[in-house]
């Protein structure tokens, strides 16, 4: 394998935690109250097009508007505050930097709130590319647009890409976009389908491992 592509939510940082809490206990039911929707359907995509999804599939009962305001002041509060880096993610990134390898972010979430988890965790200048989902021309996962664009812009081919990602969305576009996927499987998505991932893993220290063999072997 050639790079790494890490996904940030779940990933670099403990935040779908959060996310997934924000959003059953929220941001759906003020959007659908009167729909039981799955939080596993929305997570991976970018929140604006989280909106539209809901919009089109069940009629919302909140403006556009208001929809975006409540997520921006939750990211605010999420990223400056509340999240956690997961164990030994500087350590894996200098790692792979070591071995010449490229990598890169690639999240759904937009520019500004991913900047918010570099400069707090001392993570800017860490990886060869940055990319959201909002900069594509494209569909947000679980299309793989982000994940070919992402490999694009890094000069790799998508099947020399490992991706680690934790949203049964991410996965699949992950999957469908033909790179070597990890699962990170987190307690916050609970019984999610991880069938398309190559390796699966439950913990950071499982996670560093498992990049690390695959570069390796690759």
């Amino acid at each position: 394998m050639s790079a790494v592509l890490f996904d940030m939510d779940g990933v670099l940082v403990n935040s779908e935690d959060y996310w997934v809490e924000f959003e059953r206990e929220e941001i759906l039911p003020a959007a659908v109250p009167d729909q039981d929707v799955d939080v596993a359907e929305v997570t991976g995509m970018n929140y604006r097009e989280i909106y539209d999804y809901l919009d089109e599939e069940y009629g919302t009962a909140i403006s556009r508007e208001e929809y975006l305001d409540r997520f921006r002041a939750a990211a605010e509060e999420l990223y400056t505050e509340r999240v956690e880096l997961l164990d030994g993610t500087s350590d894996l990134l200098a790692q792979l930097d070591e071995r010449g390898l490229p990598t890169a972010v690639v999240s759904s979430s937009p520019h500004d709130w991913i900047g918010m988890v570099l400069e707090r965790f001392g993570l800017e200048g860490e990886f060869d590319r940055v990319i959201s989902a909002e900069e594509i021309d494209g569909s947000s996962k679980p299309e793989p647009d982000v994940f070919e664009y992402a490999a694009a812009e890094i000069g790799v081919p998508t099947d020399e890409c490992v991706v680690v990602e934790d949203s049964e969305n991410g996965i699949e576009a992950a999957d469908r976009a033909g790179a070597i996927v990890v699962a990170y499987r987190i307690d916050a998505h609970g019984d999610i389908d991880l069938s398309p991932a190559d390796e699966v893993v439950d913990s950071p220290a499982e996670l560093r491992e498992t990049v690390l063999e695959l570069v390796e072997d690759g």
